[in-house]
């Protein structure tokens, strides 16, 4: 990849489209598993100039989402001690808990702090050797590597003023989750590039195998997503099931043996719940023994914490993907980015955000990057050109 504008090109963008068309004899449900790939389709209009009956599902796939109100809790409660510095990413800050969030508690006299990488809060604690700091460890497998670096160079240092609030995900066991709901109906995948980045795709194999859904590990621009719809379309009208890979420029099978192996230095495998889906066994990580002091909800005792959901907020069936933003009484009116009730409209991968940026049920027109939304149906079916192998640039096909 040069230049991010070839992988927001207007002609070729059309030519898929064409192509997604020309392809597709009969209706079928894929879901993304990213919040970036559902701000790219919801803001370009993709998903509303798909071919009738191709239904774009939108995943779980934001970490910030399904971190669970619980979890929001303990940071809260935490976060409120007057000898701690609690650090995290700016996009968990707005989230809301019961009863506040940690924005609203750090207006009122907290340390919090927004940090961008978990090395910077590893420096608050050698800086700062009288208070506890404590990091939010929140995300998927991406940001497990850093988080665990984190915890592995405290260790190094001798720290006992440094903890992680540990809250991390795995998405193949949120995948197999979906798949065996009894309401399911995603048909296919588009894996999140960025994971598999750092994991490969050998845990989606015997995913695809097992429940015959194709699964496109794709990237976050507007011809990316184009392409590994139209790849796993394919697949779908082929009766093939198989992992394929439209991310060539950043993703291999194999994934990054280095951070894998620092992921698994530090953390390993437990049952993990998510919020609005409830616990899904295996499906996220914890701190291995030997690195158990730097467990926040030990050191700090915040590990019997209940709550209860708001009862308008509908994020956790919208997290699974049976109901859309646009079904939710609150979207828009009790709930906006600015007075969140639930994870999704907060996050800037939450798919409640993404449908108010781009100003869905809101009246507001939509200003794709690529400019398709005014582009007519028969400009569409009539941008064949040749086929489209190397169209794109790094692409798969």
């Amino acid at each position: 990849m040069k230049y991010v504008d070839e992988y927001r090109d207007g002609a070729l963008a059309r030519r898929l489209l064409a192509e997604i068309r020309r392809t597709t004899t009969r209706p079928w449900a894929l879901m993304e598993i990213c919040g970036g790939q559902t701000h790219t389709l919801v803001k370009q209009g993709i998903d509303e100039m798909l071919p009738d009956g191709v239904r774009l599902i939108h995943g779980p796939g934001c970490p910030v989402c399904v971190t669970p109100l619980e979890q929001v809790d303990k940071a809260l409660a935490i976060a409120a001690r007057p000898d701690v510095i609690f650090a995290s990413y700016g996009d968990m800050l707005r989230v809301p808990g019961s009863t506040t969030d940690l924005l609203a508690l750090k207006a009122r006299g907290a340390d919090v702090r927004i940090v961008y990488s978990p090395l910077d809060a590893v420096r608050l604690a050698v800086a700062n050797p009288d208070r506890q700091v404590v990091f939010f460890a929140i995300g998927f497998e991406t940001t497990a590597p850093a988080n665990a670096m984190a915890v592995w160079e405290a260790d190094r240092l001798g720290l006992p003023n440094f903890s992680v609030l540990v809250s991390h995900v795995l998405v193949p066991p949120a995948m197999t989750a979906i798949l065996e709901a009894p309401a399911n109906q995603v048909q296919a995948f588009l894996a999140a590039g960025h994971v598999c980045a750092v994991m490969g795709w050998t845990e989606y194999e015997p995913i695809a195998a097992r429940y015959r859904v194709p699964i496109v590990v794709t990237g976050f621009e507007p011809l990316d997503l184009l392409e590994g719809i139209l790849m796993a379309i394919r697949q779908l009208e082929e009766g093939r099931a198989e992992v394929e890979n439209q991310y060539v420029r950043a993703v291999r099978r194999e994934g990054n043996r280095a951070a894998q192996e620092t992921i698994s230095r530090v953390f390993e495998v437990g049952d993990r719940t998510w919020r609005g889906i409830g616990p899904i066994p295996a499906s996220g990580y914890r701190l291995r023994p030997a690195f158990a002091p730097f467990d926040a909800e030990r050191r700090f005792e915040v590990g019997e914490i209940r709550v209860n959901e708001h009862p308008v907020c509908i994020a956790g069936q919208i997290l699974q993907g049976t109901k859309t933003p646009l079904e939710c009484t609150a979207y828009g009116t009790l709930c906006t980015p600015r007075r969140p009730l639930g994870a999704p409209m907060v996050s800037a991968e939450g798919t409640c955000a993404a449908f108010h940026a781009a100003g869905r049920g809101l009246g507001a027109p939509a200003r794709p990057l690529v400019e398709l939304a005014a582009v007519p149906e028969t400009a569409l079916a009539a941008a064949d050109g040749p086929g489209l192998a190397g169209a794109l640039p790094g692409s798969s096909r």
